[in-house]
């Protein structure tokens, strides 16, 4: 297994070749290679490559790879966060790839990948990943409408996929943003401290202006994109600068959009300013504003940037500590506190691996987005694999088994004569699941009585006053005669709507070993309509832990990876309906015997959604609202 930024060969960075039926080798008609050795003039007085400079390249790499599928100009809209692993140094060479992921209306996802390489050892390693978003320019003829990306290879559909998610994080990242940042202003606990010894914000501002020259403009005549983050860049790295008196590493740079155009002639004045320095490193806001003669200030663009300086042994050095300019200074003083939680939330549940993710992430509004993306993103590039096995099939239900990285996955399919849509609104709202999947079954069984004997598990004290247990409680060991009137009590309920698309379960099942405890999960549910037509609907689980609700003696508390259903339209009423689970130690005693072939458990469950399905696919199914933490008994 290769790490993240571990030194490999060339060819560990390229995806496995595909024969296409001619023999010929498979490459992407949107794919577009940079390959650049750095040299003095692209460099800094450290010997190291500018990152300036290295976004101009990536800039022009993505922007060819989007006007090849177009057959248009495009322009640079937007770029997702990037993380820079390695820095790049004199002599060695820049390797960029840049290919379409997906492609909407008039807009597209370009991935580039960059990777730096040795050419005296041979060696390679990556640098930085990105995704930009391009949008198509009006012709002539008018607005552009773009054709469809067709993914050929696994690692094509892994993306496509989840390209549809990226694009709905960042419409609504700036709304999420704001609302966080003005929750955090109104009610951060840390006060800015005036340290004494602390060096003032002001010191560190910059203001610097450019004219835009013929030589900064792309074939379109506007200010290429990738020199306006170098300018951005470079104020960004003066402000760092100043704070430390040394030089900074740029480590980071958050998600930004441009705001509209720039032209040759026009004066671009650039803003830069350290909002806060905490322990290992520092936050810079950078804008770019442009005019021409007397006319006001164009708001083109504003980034966050994040700096660290490095020692002689490439370890983060501690920094000075800032005080904060009165009003707006420490406005941006504690906004920036905000950008770094959220910042780590998006690198600890984006950036990481499946497999480096831990099994229940805490869930908080902060990080809801990012959960619910990588909820989704998860279950799609399992969906997304291509060796899958079939183990088993019985009565038209396919079970499939997939191990890697010593972890079993499995996937149940099957289809219903259903419409897709009922069928997604039918297994939205997991307070319905216990009418067909027995692992959804929290049974007590519970009988009228003379003598009045209460019990706490039963769901309220109304409830419970005149109800035992018929033939004991496994919680509390209670044990009556019991009398022929008994009631079964199923539970799954909702104790938080996060949004229209996300909430959060608590489902108790029972215990599958005799006298085991009963076991109980926090679900994150996320559900996603197609985005375009001929894609899936989604229904994606994992697991959460919320503060409200610990494990407790009682239960024993199960853990979900990744999770979920995919819900595909293959007529107007026929639908094929895909589960797909990662194997986790709760969940494997439920699927072993099914795996091995020991039971039909799985089979007769999938029986009984498709006739479940069918029973209702004419009724009115909607999500149901429920108050945040109110729970959902049902009296079966």
């Amino acid at each position: 297994v290769v790490m993240a930024g571990e030194v490999r060969p060339p060819a560990l960075l390229d995806e496995p070749e595909l024969i296409l039926e001619n023999g010929e080798v498979y490459r992407n008609p949107t794919e577009v290679k940079m390959s650049q050795i750095v040299l003095p003039c692209h460099a800094n007085h450290c010997g190291e490559l500018s990152v300036g400079q290295l976004l101009k390249w990536m800039d022009s790499t993505a922007c060819l790879s989007a006007e090849r599928h177009a057959g248009c100009s495009c322009i640079t809209a937007s770029v997702d966060d990037i993380h820079f692993e390695h820095t790049i140094g004199v002599g060695q060479v820049v390797n960029i790839k840049a290919k379409v992921n997906r492609a909407f209306t008039s807009s597209m996802e370009v991935g580039i990948v960059v990777s730096c390489e040795d050419l005296y050892s041979n060696r390679q390693w990556k640098v930085c990943h990105a995704f930009a978003t391009f949008v198509a320019r009006r012709t002539e003829a008018g607005k552009v409408q773009l054709k469809q990306v067709i993914p050929r290879t696994q690692a094509e559909q892994m993306e496509y996929s989840i390209a549809a998610e990226r694009r709905r994080m960042r419409l609504i990242h700036a709304e999420i943003i704001n609302d966080l940042l003005s929750n955090s202003s109104a009610h951060a606990v840390t006060e800015c401290m005036q340290f004494e010894d602390g060096i003032p914000a002001e010191r560190t501002r910059v203001e610097s202006v450019e004219l835009v020259l013929p030589p900064h403009a792309n074939h379109q005549v506007s200010t290429f994109g990738g020199q306006i983050m170098a300018w951005m860049e470079n104020v960004a790295t003066i402000s760092a600068s100043r704070l430390c008196n040394a030089h900074p590493t740029l480590r980071s740079i958050d998600m930004f959009h441009f705001r509209g155009p720039s032209h040759i002639g026009d004066r671009l004045v650039l803003k830069a300013i350290v909002n806060n320095a905490f322990k290992k490193s520092m936050e810079v806001g950078v804008c770019a504003e442009a005019y021409q003669g007397g006319e006001p200030l164009r708001h083109i663009n504003s980034a966050f940037m994040t700096f660290e300086v490095l020692d002689q042994d490439k370890k983060p050095r501690t920094l000075p500590r800032i005080r904060p300019e009165p009003v707006d200074g420490k406005r941006r003083y504690q906004e920036a506190i905000a950008r770094k939680k959220v910042r780590l939330d998006r690198k600890y549940i984006i950036s990481c691996k499946q497999s480096e993710v831990p099994l229940s992430v805490p869930w908080d509004p902060s990080n809801q987005m990012y959960l619910s993306y990588n909820n989704v993103s998860a279950l799609k590039m399992l969906a997304a694999r291509n060796n899958w096995v079939l183990t088993s099939e019985k009565n038209k239900v396919s079970l499939y088994t997939l191990e890697e990285n010593h972890v079993l996955c499995f996937k149940v399919e099957t289809h219903v004569a259903v419409a897709a849509e009922q069928v997604f609104l039918l297994l939205s709202d997991l307070r319905r699941r216990h009418e067909w999947d027995p692992h959804y079954k929290y049974d007590l069984q519970v009988a009228l009585a003379t003598d009045k004997k209460k019990c706490m598990h039963l769901p309220s004290e109304q409830d419970s006053t005149d109800l035992i247990y018929m033939g004991g409680c496994t919680l509390c060991s209670v044990i009556r005669k019991p009398r022929s009137c008994f009631r079964v009590w199923r539970k799954c309920e909702v104790i938080n709507h996060a949004d229209e698309d996300d909430s959060i379960y608590r489902v108790v099942t029972p215990s599958v070993g005799k006298g085991g405890k009963v076991q109980d999960f926090i679900l994150l549910a996320s559900r996603r309509r197609p985005c375009d037509s001929g894609d899936p609907y989604w229904i994606a689980l994992r697991s959460v832990t919320l503060p409200a609700f610990p494990p407790t003696e009682d239960y024993n508390r199960g853990e979900v990876l990744c999770a979920g259903f995919s819900i595909k339209e293959e007529d107007s009423s026929l639908t094929k309906l895909s589960y797909y689970n990662q194997a986790t130690p709760g969940v494997l005693p439920y699927i072993s015997t099914d795996i091995a072939g020991l039971s039909s458990s799985f089979y007769s469950a999938f029986a009984s959604c498709s006739a479940f399905l069918e029973e209702n696919k004419d009724s009115l199914a909607a999500v149901p609202s429920a108050a945040p933490g109110e729970p959902h008994w049902e009296t079966v």
